[in-house]
């Protein structure tokens, strides 16, 4: 299941991007005093009892005149509110209750999601008498924090967990569907595929880039299984993505991609990968989904019998940093091949999902250590004593060794190829992980 969603609402300089980097625990948003400097959408990850999640920053509003203030953020805090599981609302303590807050306490009372209601800048003992105020917007019990000095954000923290769902009622839901996100730039082709995979129009498809401005789900059920198939708005280069509104569905791809099992990144053939496409499945390389590269619009090349072992190597090229990837060229408006990205798409699932015991595990890396020794790194050589899987989707080794400074990263590159051809992971990222276990 993919990590809760937590968005950071509120007006402007309420302190959002302050808290957002303290719980991040590195300085991501650009902390300024002055209202709107957090420009693009700013997500990370965080951890909580337990409990990872992803955060996203908001940022403030920026109207070109001061009569548009209220219109701007109910559009932005708007986008946000539908993109989170849980919402952290912040306010000001020290300036005390206003009309803006009120304006965004109305949309997330008629949004239905959790809320978490938070006095920042409360400081000292004496100020946490100005949260009394902020009762009056009907959100609930607010909890008071200073984020600059870090006060009070195990409190806070305890109540957004509080409404994330358990690991039985994640693990239903993965088995009930195969969520696949769409991905690439605008006009490649991702709302043709949907209406050609289900059958129906069931998504808006023109020739005009950015028409899906949301992430539209369906729900489509064949012989491969059960899928929730997910429309993403196209990414642009940062300086064309000018409307707010834009920018939110950028979030809401990276939010899609978060929560995916395979994430489909589609290319247009005659454009080829792009700088866009490599930062859209980097993403998700890095999540260590499952992922498939597909070239639509095949139909509209000139081919001859090396056209697409030519293009294939081109792209392995340019995305060598995912060398496990799926690659699939086929036409959305013909329905060439279109008929192999389920298929594809349920074996890269399979792989995202495959559980080795750990009897069969260790006899492979014995094996890899046997066929060859590890390097000496710094008058040290590496020792694995023992190696387990802990986790799938995405499978997660652990590897427990002697010194993990002496791992050299050549050698890390041939144990986790070692897997890959011995356990067929193909189309899946996996994560491998060393603790050091010292000699006795």
């Amino acid at each position: 299941m993919g990590k809760p969603i937590v968005a950071i609402v509120g007006r402007p300089n309420v302190g959002k991007s302050t808290l957002f980097n303290k719980l991040a625990g590195k300085r991501i948003s650009i902390v300024q005093d002055t209202p709107g400097v957090t420009r693009d959408r700013v997500y990370a990850e965080a951890e909580w009892l337990r409990h990872t999640f992803t955060m996203i920053d908001t940022g403030g509003i920026e109207p070109e005149n001061q009569n548009i203030i209220i219109k701007q953020m109910r559009r932005q805090a708007q986008l946000a509110i539908e993109t989170a599981d849980v919402i952290i609302f912040v306010v000001d303590g020290k300036e005390g209750l206003t009309g803006a807050d009120k304006e965004v306490a109305q949309m997330l009372r008629k949004s239905k999601k959790p809320v978490v209601l938070v006095v920042n800048k409360v400081d000292t003992i004496k100020e946490e008498d100005n949260a009394w105020e902020f009762y009056n917007l009907g959100i609930g019990d607010p909890v008071t924090i200073s984020s600059s000095q870090a006060l009070g954000l195990g409190d806070m923290l305890d109540r957004v967990v509080e409404y994330f769902p358990s690991d039985d009622e994640g693990e239903d839901e993965e088995e009930e569907n195969i969520k696949i996100a769409m991905v690439g730039k605008p006009n490649v082709g991702k709302s043709s595929l949907i209406n050609k995979l289900l059958g129906e129009d069931r998504v808006i498809v023109s020739n005009i880039p950015g028409t899906t401005r949301d992430s539209i789900d369906s729900y489509l059920e064949t012989e491969q299984g059960k899928f929730t198939l997910i429309d993403t708005a196209g990414i642009r280069r940062k300086s064309k993505v000018k409307e707010e509104i834009e920018r939110y569905s950028v979030i809401r791809t990276f939010a899609a991609i978060e929560k995916a099992d395979v994430v489909i990144l589609i290319i247009d053939a005659q454009e080829g990968v792009t700088d866009q496409d490599e930062k859209i499945i980097g993403f998700a390389h890095e999540m260590k989904k499952a992922i498939m590269v597909i070239v639509n619009k095949w139909d509209l090349i000139e081919k001859d019998d090396k056209t697409m072992l030519n293009y294939k190597k081109d792209l392995q090229g340019n995305l060598k940093f995912m060398p496990y990837a799926e690659f699939l060229f086929i036409s959305a408006l013909t329905g060439q091949r279109v008929h192999k990205v389920l298929e594809i798409a349920k074996k890269c699932y399979d792989n995202y999902s495959k559980r080795i015991s750990t009897g069969i595990l260790n006899e492979v890396i014995n094996r890899a250590v046997l066929m060859k020794e590890p390097p000496v790194v710094a008058l040290k050589r590496l020792k694995i004593y023992y190696a387990t899987q802990v986790a799938a989707r995405p499978p997660k080794f652990l590897f427990f060794v002697n010194d993990k400074s002496a791992l050299h990263f050549s050698y890390e590159r041939y144990l986790e190829n070692q897997l890959r051809d011995s356990f067929d992971f193909k189309g899946t990222g996996i994560n491998i992980e060393y603790r050091e276990r010292k000699d006795k």
